[in-house]
């Protein structure tokens, strides 16, 4: 019997203890939303990455990929609106010092939905009204100010002041933009074509929460794909289902991800149109991921604002024109914490005892094969490690010899393992082992030498 009504505390708990993810700077009381990511989460999060690479990337004709730097030049973030307009509605308690977001309190005290208001518009509305600080449970806050989400910091080679400003980018797509003509130039890629990148981006947020669902320092896995301006509804569709396929892929519960159309008032300063792809975490119905129209508005204005030009010559018509950018994105820490609570189940089993087992779809499991030798002794262990040798090309393959085989089978339940090897004593006679299956817990006795096509096929097609 499964119980799935899971709680996030479940998922902390689990994640510390199995080695998923730690909370960061914890010896000095913990830092900021800041988070680890242990050995169990770190092969969880590369694998969720090649999967991705490999999808988006290797599996398509129309895709190349680049890796841009975190520190840009400053004028790119003028260029892209988000110095004057990439903000969140801030309050301060005066009695606290400490700052909360506007809307959030709003929204939870008040009943109103502000998202996409001004800040002016914000605070006539709160004329008359009660905004307690939740630091104090007192009408102690300031009056809501606008508060730039990306961190800036100082460049040593320029003086003092704004001219030596620089900022981490609170987003990858900037950098794709930036290198579109080099792309173009150097490649041989005509429209449509996409650009894709990994990496961490960082946004100074009032209120991160929800473990790993909202950091200051997170990463993405995002998509600038250049389109021709006619054609952009048809192919935003086919990424929107294409998004959908990789949801399935690895392993999310379509019934659990909602689209929503976001209004034109909540969307983001360079939208057109979008997309969020949201799930039912444990918190609530949260966004997971989004695909925007961002029509010509970053090449446009990087056009303008550098003078040079970055138009596209089509080499069958000649047609020169900026061409139009959808931007399919994925947060990597988002689909960490999907995957984690989908995968979470507690079972209760037929002797009434409790087992705890993440079943991930092998494709993403952080240990693909756990080898168990029965003892210690006698030549077992040497011959569970020459099978752990072999089959390591499936990918992470854990060889565990600690304690009785039953809490063996109990642990890589709880890391996630699809499938465990046990070399018993009959192995050294026969040439067998015991395969036992993750979600099923059956077993069964398979040739030594049929284990690479047994595996292949059941488990890592």
């Amino acid at each position: 019997m499964s119980e799935n009504n899971i709680s996030i505390d479940q998922i902390v708990s689990l994640s510390k203890r199995r080695g998923f993810v730690y909370p960061g700077s914890e010896i000095y009381g913990g830092f900021g939303n800041s988070y680890t990511y242990g050995p169990l989460g770190i092969e969880l999060k590369n694998n969720i990455k090649n999967i991705w690479w490999k999808t988006f990337v290797h599996n398509r004709a129309d895709m190349v990929g680049i890796d841009g730097d975190i520190i840009l030049h400053p004028k790119t973030w003028h260029a892209s609106g988000h110095v004057g307009g990439f903000t969140d509605p801030l309050v301060e308690c005066e009695e606290t010092r400490q700052r909360f977001r506007a809307d959030h309190l709003i929204e939870d005290q008040l009943g109103e939905d502000v998202d996409g208001w001004t800040v002016e518009k914000i605070n006539k509305f709160l004329v008359g009204k009660e905004l307690l600080s939740p630091a104090t449970k007192k009408p102690t806050l300031s009056e809501v100010k606008t508060f730039n989400l990306m961190f800036s910091t100082q460049m040593a080679k320029t003086s003092e002041g704004e001219d030596s400003k620089a900022y981490l980018r609170p987003e990858t797509a900037q950098a794709i933009f930036l290198e579109f003509k080099n792309v173009v130039d150097t490649n041989r890629v005509k429209i449509p074509f996409g650009i894709a990148q990994i990496g961490k981006a960082f946004r100074n947020e009032i209120t991160p929460g929800n473990f790993i669902f909202r950091r200051l320092e997170f990463e993405q896995m995002e998509i600038e794909y250049f389109v021709h301006p006619s054609e952009w509804e048809q192919l935003f569709d086919n990424w929107i289902a294409d998004m959908h396929q990789w949801c399935e892929l690895i392993g999310l519960d379509n019934a659990k991800i909602h689209e929503l159309d976001v209004p034109e008032e909540s969307r983001a300063h360079y939208s057109t149109k979008t997309i969020d792809f949201e799930y039912d975490f444990p918190f609530g119905c949260k966004e997971l991921y989004g695909c925007a129209y961002r029509a010509d508005f970053d090449l446009g204005n990087h056009q303008r604002e550098s003078g040079k030009k970055l138009e596209y010559r089509d080499p069958q018509t000649n047609e020169v024109y900026l061409p139009h950018v959808i931007e399919p994105t994925f947060g990597v820490d988002r689909t960490i914490l999907a995957v984690l609570c989908e995968a979470y189940n507690e079972e209760t089993l037929e002797d009434g005892s409790t087992r705890t087992v993440l079943k991930f779809k092998p494709n993403i499991a952080p240990i693909k094969v756990a080898i168990l030798p029965l003892m210690k002794k006698d030549g077992l262990p040497e011959k569970a490690k020459a099978i752990q040798e072999k089959l390591q090309i499936f990918g992470n393959v854990e060889y565990d010899e600690g304690g009785a085989i039953g809490k063996r089978y109990r642990r890589q339940d709880e890391a996630g393992t699809p499938v465990c090897i046990t070399v018993d004593y009959d192995s050294l006679e026969d040439e067998t082992v015991t395969v036992r299956d993750r979600d099923t817990m059956e077993q069964e006795r398979i040739k030594i030498t049929d284990l690479f096509s047994y595996l292949g096929e059941k488990y890592f097609q």
